[in-house]
């Protein structure tokens, strides 16, 4: 593998040779763009838009962004940059109870985190949905007008019961036949707010024997008062999401409008919508297009924003950005980085075709990354002195200090090498020595010798142990003329090779071990509660000694500690000179069964 690049496998994906066609066919080519979103009349002032095609990252501020949005970021934003096109990004904000500026906040944090940005030389292309309630409301009088929807005072229930089963055709409102005046009329005092919530919603009126449920007359406005965060009070009624999102793409000029396979029974709703207000004159053509793909299923994660909310309000994480958690804040405390998500994304392609993906492929893709541009650091998590009673000591009986020679890193001789001192007592791993060694052990022993990376070959020669029997000391003598990168390094052949760290120069941290959140593949399995099958290994917080130069890492620096992983410097707890770090990932994959 390339020390400049990781490696991409060749990965499927449908939309880009939907793309690549309508530019050829000239799909989207009389399209003109006014500078900002509008219906047809302001759209026709503008000039033939530069964009060849036009994309959105549509997410409701909700809540947090999670892996899953990642790969629909790096879809629309990536095809955007692919095909010299632009992305919007665009919040669907029509459900005041659950939103609020929090998640618009994090949102547009976490889209320019993974590298992208939705400003285009004199364009923001930063938009709310709400900003369009206007239009909305008047495309509403517009199809009530072409008798293409009614305002309807059933209850809830009563809508249900007529609305049919799979097998059975629904049944028309009794108020389905309300003249356009009466409508009107109605609609108007809805938003004057002259009616209780839920006593009327408006509806499309299309076909109740329409063997798609979602083409038998929706509901398209409903009452409900509550305050927007972006409106404030100004409105009582609220258009649904089903309806306002095909408008939302008009009005922007978006030409492919990709979004996850559960829409794709919308569609039929989606085109009939548009062209009725084409009919109307508000929209011109060509009109947006709906395509989907499945979304990403990803194994040892839930990703249900029902079950993320109950783990954090469980206090089952420490909240949304804990690193144990799928959310794009959680990972990026966790020291993943966007380049990661971006071979993920490309490596798992996209289609039409549902299938789990296996979380290790996810840590694989970190792993690439991270090897090539995380330099090389020394870490003992577990430690117990090592100390070489025959190191050389000054006057004073006070051990020398030799200068060793790491490198930064191995794939990148130009970042140079560094200074690790060496003194007569170290911290090795506990496990790197073993009192009655194993079949394969190849580390430290009695009597045994093994090698002190970039430094001396040694030879054990005895150990304490405390009360409870536990080995707290390992004693040995060094050999002086084998020392690593000098002539003799080679006279004596070892199998073993440990990582150390001086007594004297350590830096002790804290070190926090994150693993999966779940023990099982597939979390709440074959109806159990999701909740049992928590990982209860999932973070262990350990106090390590640490190379002295990571002392000076700054928040979310990142390194791999030699044998142990890819840590990051935590950007919350992180201080100056006293960073604490989080592992990322591990080495090699401890999950394979």
């Amino acid at each position: 593998m390339s020390a400049e690049k990781a490696s991409i496998a060749p990965a499927s994906n449908f939309i880009r040779g939907i793309i690549e066609r309508d530019i050829e066919q000239g799909t989207y080519k009389t399209r003109t763009w006014s500078g900002e979103p509008g219906d047809a009349a302001h759209h026709s002032t503008g000039a033939p838009d530069t964009a060849k095609i036009r994309t959105r990252f549509p997410p409701e501020p909700n809540g947090y962004l999670h892996i899953g949005h990642a790969k629909s970021i790096y879809l629309n934003f990536g095809l955007a940059q692919d095909f010299n096109g632009i992305c919007h990004l665009r919040f669907d904000d029509t459900n005041p109870e659950k939103e609020s500026q929090e998640y618009v906040d994090s949102i547009t944090e976490m889209v320019q985190w993974l590298g992208f940005n939705w400003k285009n030389k004199h364009e923001q292309n930063l938009y709310f949905a709400s900003n369009y309630f206007d239009f909305m409301f008047r495309a509403a009088e517009a199809l009530i007008n072409a008798g293409h929807a009614y305002v309807d005072a059933q209850t809830a229930d009563e809508m249900r019961i007529n609305r049919g089963t799979l097998t059975e055709a629904g049944k028309n409102s009794p108020h389905r036949n309300r003249s356009v005046a009466e409508n009107l009329q109605l609609f108007h005092e809805m938003r004057d707010g002259k009616h209780a919530d839920g006593t009327m919603v408006l509806r499309a009126k299309i076909d109740m024997a329409s063997p798609n449920i979602n083409m038998r007359d929706p509901a398209i406005y409903r009452i409900k008062r509550a305050h927007h965060h972006n409106t404030g009070d100004t409105w009582c009624i609220y258009p649904m999401y089903t309806f306002a999102h095909p408008l939302e793409d008009a009005l922007e000029q978006i030409t492919h409008s990709i979004c996850t396979l559960e829409f794709e029974d919308q569609r039929p709703f989606y085109d009939w919508l548009l062209e009725r207000l084409a009919e109307a004159g508000l929209l011109a053509h060509p009109l947006p297009k709906q395509y989907e793909f499945a979304r990403l299923n990803l194994t040892y994660v839930v990703l249900s924003k029902r079950k993320l909310i109950d783990l954090v309000e469980q206090k089952h994480v420490s909240g949304w950005d804990d690193p144990r958690l799928p959310t794009l804040a959680g990972a990026r405390l966790r020291g993943y980085v966007a380049e990661g998500f971006k071979l993920f994304t490309d490596r798992i392609g996209v289609s039409k075709a549902d299938s789990w993906i296996d979380y290790s492929t996810f840590e694989d893709c970190m792993r690439e990354v991270l090897n090539l541009s995380a330099e090389r650091r020394i870490a003992v998590l577990d430690p117990i002195k090592l100390v070489i009673d025959n190191y050389p000591a000054d006057a004073n009986g006070k051990s020398q200090t030799e200068d060793c020679f790491a490198p930064n890193h191995p794939l990148k001789p130009e970042l140079g090498k560094r200074v690790v001192p060496l003194t007569r007592e170290l911290w090795i791993e506990r496990e790197d020595f073993m009192e009655v060694p194993s079949k394969g052990f190849f580390r430290l022993v009695p009597d045994g010798l093994v090698r002190l990376r970039y430094g001396y070959v040694v030879k054990c020669r005895g150990f304490e142990k405390d009360s409870a029997g536990n080995v707290t000391v390992v004693h040995c003598e060094y050999l002086p003329d084998t020392k690593s990168g000098t002539p003799g390094a080679d006279a004596i052949k070892v199998k073993g090779n440990i990582h150390w760290v001086s007594v004297a120069h350590a830096y002790e941290a804290e070190v926090r071990l994150y693993d999966r959140l779940f023990k099982e593949a597939h979390p709440g399995e074959s109806g159990r509660d999701y909740l049992e099958d928590i990982n209860p290994s999932s973070v262990q917080v350990i106090t390590a000694q640490l190379e002295l130069s990571l002392k000076d890492a700054k928040p979310e620096d990142r390194f791999q500690f030699e044998r142990h992983g890819y840590f990051v410097a935590d950007r919350k707890d992180s201080v100056a000179g006293k960073p604490v770090f989080n592992r990322t990932v591990t080495l090699r994959d401890a999950w394979q069964k």
